[in-house]
């Protein structure tokens, strides 16, 4: 992984966008993420009942979520608003 990028251990449900977000940190910017139910489920191929299930399974694949955001920050795949979404 790149060195150059930070996560951080924030990571909360949001029942509004039904995401987990969690932080980055590249050069000193703070970056919000977001990975999907869908996403989740679809690595895991489990079945996301509520928050609890969602943050269980985001832990068990936390290495892939981070390479993936890391992947998406590198290659500048903000949205309109400068969050990265996994999904």
């Amino acid at each position: 992984m790149n060195q150059s990028i930070l996560f951080g251990d924030d990571a909360q449900w949001n029942e509004e966008t039904q995401a987990i977000l969690f932080s980055a940190q590249q050069m000193g910017n703070l970056i919000q993420c977001r990975v999907t139910i869908s996403w989740l489920e679809s690595e895991s191929g489990d079945v996301i009942i509520n928050n609890a299930d969602a943050l269980r399974i985001f832990e068990e694949y936390r290495f892939d979520v981070e390479e993936q955001a890391e992947a998406l920050i590198e290659d500048e795949e903000f949205n309109a608003s400068g969050e990265i979404i996994i999904n």
